[in-house]
């Protein structure tokens, strides 16, 4: 239990990080982070793996690159789902999505979560 609570946590700060990082991401705190947090988790059980699904020959044409793209969207229906959160473009969708995989892996590195 604890270490989910801590991997919630390190991922709504790495969302706050990547607010702060790309000025077309707008969060309006850390309690919207927080619920943003859930959202996503449901969000890449859920719609991702549809998602993927049926873009399967376009990312293999793209050589997995188009994966980018699911990403940049499952990140935007995360803002869709949460108020509080704005995302102004597919670009700064796609870019927050990179680094906010990228803030989270080092803050899980850090704190050495599973």
């Amino acid at each position: 239990m604890f270490q989910f609570i801590l991997t919630w946590i390190i991922t709504a700060l790495s969302l706050l990080a990547t607010a702060y990082l790309i000025p077309g991401i707008v969060i309006k705190g850390f309690t919207v982070a927080a619920i943003a947090t859930l959202v996503m988790g449901l969000i890449n059980a859920v719609v991702r793996p549809l998602l993927l699904l049926f873009t399967l020959p376009l990312t293999v044409l793209t050589l997995g690159l188009f994966l980018f793209v699911v990403n940049a969207i499952s990140f935007s229906l995360v803002s869709y789902f949460t108020p509080g959160f704005t995302i102004n473009s597919f670009w700064d969708a796609l870019f927050g999505s990179i680094i906010l995989s990228i803030i989270s892996s080092i803050l899980g590195n850090i704190f050495e979560t599973e």
